[in-house]
């Protein structure tokens, strides 16, 4: 009897591989294989790096310090993100507040925009992920990531949300071919409407294969500041550099009330999440008491291991890098859909790619479903070539999110690779096109 309740990203029965080390872009299993790690937002410089493995060691050695008690080096952290990570933002940024998870920061920011505004609606947009864990939960709408069980299982959903969530209509641009969406676009106008009397309008800018749009954004952002509410940027996956710059939003000429972060912050060395308030938002808190407090928030070990990415990220030059890689990717992507009549979408930036396929029975991009998911058998043709890509449990989107130090040679095989599994996705379309 298995002792330890699980889950896999890539939907389906069939046995886990065992992950026994990792170096560079690389995983070892225990069969003896190296594979390449072609999927994983929160490994931003691989496995094992010699400067983070060197900085958790020496981090040991600090005291057990909660958030209650003052440590230089957790005020360090913050110095350090808003110097390197928010550098052409500090007419904009405020303060620093660092959480465990993306799920649970995300929590956090809904929770204190609700306390700011004196509302309790939140608005988010179609296809959003924000978490598992309390409010973030309440605002993930993908139907495949509820917190119950699949319907694969013959399970059920766990009881509705609690809170009034109002779902706006995403942009819809695509690199490659076109999306389908649950609602159809929508004027500022109608975004306005949603948001009356909703405490935060919540963004991210990878989930369901939906990537920055600065027009939408900066759109989304005033329709906010006229309904007197909030704006959360989640930058979970796509903060931190894994876009080619800090953050998503930047590409857009709004700024946010409030940006949450975690996945790459601390170089895959340690769990982590950031909420990070503007100049405005700590002006509002003025005298109050933010009442929320945790253990394990801005441990030291994790604190060490932010400090030495943010180091690596500026002294590398690696959002230069990220940028050159992401044009290329991009463009051998669509060569790539373009010989592929199963890929009905490709969209993307830097380090952070979504290939979607055509499903026969299901509405695209949504899983939970007692279907065998397409996305898989590519995912698992990928693997028995040494390459990992991801399917965040969808039954027809693939993602990619090599780490940031991946080299040109690197990108070149787990495209290849790609490309040779999708022959899988092919049979299938074929088969079902009638």
């Amino acid at each position: 009897m298995k002792r330890l309740l699980s889950t896999g990203l890539n939907a389906g029965s069939d046995t886990v591989v065992e992950v026994v080390g990792g170096k560079g872009a690389w995983f070892e299993l225990s069969d003896g294989r190296r594979v390449l790690d072609g999927s994983n937002s929160a490994g931003a410089l691989g496995h094992a790096h010699p400067e983070m493995v060197e900085t958790i060691r020496k981090a040991a050695d600090y005291p057990v310090v909660s958030e209650g008690w003052f440590f230089r080096e957790r005020e360090k952290a913050a110095e350090d993100l808003i110097d390197i990570g928010f550098a052409g933002e500090h007419d904009w940024v405020g303060a620093v507040r660092f959480g465990l998870s993306g799920s649970e920061i995300n929590d956090l920011a809904l929770s204190l925009a609700q306390a700011v505004t004196g509302r309790a609606p939140i608005a988010t947009r179609e296809r959003a992920y924000h978490g598992l864990t309390g409010l973030s939960r309440d605002v993930t709408v993908q139907p495949q990531w509820h917190g119950g069980l699949s319907l694969m299982s013959g399970g059920v959903r766990p009881a509705a949300p609690n809170t009034e969530t109002r779902i706006i209509a995403a942009p819809m641009g695509s690199l490659y071919g076109t999306r389908d969406y649950d609602l159809p676009p929508e004027s500022p106008g109608e975004v306005e409407a949603k948001l009356d009397g909703v405490s935060a309008a919540i963004i991210d800018y990878s989930q369901g294969g939906i990537y920055h749009d600065a027009q939408w954004q900066d759109m989304v952002a005033a329709a906010a500041r006229k309904k007197g509410a909030l704006w959360i940027a989640d930058e979970v996956i796509t903060g931190a550099g894994r876009m080619g710059q800090w953050f998503a939003f930047q590409w857009g000429k709004s700024r946010p009330d409030i940006v949450t972060m975690g996945k790459a912050l601390a170089g895959g060395a340690a769990p982590i999440g950031a909420v990070i308030l503007s100049k405005e938002m700590v002006e509002r808190l003025d005298g109050a008491a933010w009442q929320a407090y945790s253990t394990f928030r801005g441990h030291p070990i994790t604190m060490s291991a932010v400090r030495t990415y943010l180091r690596i990220v500026k002294r590398d030059a690696l959002l230069d890098r990220v940028a050159a890689l992401g044009a290329v990717i991009g463009a051998r992507l669509v060569e790539i859909a373009k010989k592929h009549p199963s890929v009905a979408r490709v969209d993307g930036r830097g380090l952070h790619w979504t290939i979607e396929l055509h499903g026969p029975h299901w509405k695209s991009w949504r899983a939970d479903t007692s279907v065998a998911p397409i996305a898989s058998k590519v995912a698992a043709r990928a693997l028995a070539n040494d390459v990992v890509i991801g399917t965040s449990g969808e039954q027809t989107s693939l993602f990619l999110a090599p780490p940031l130090i991946m080299s040109d040679e690197e990108i070149a095989r787990l495209l290849d690779v790609l490309d040779d599994a999708l022959a899988v996705a092919d049979e299938e379309h074929a088969r079902t096109a009638g």
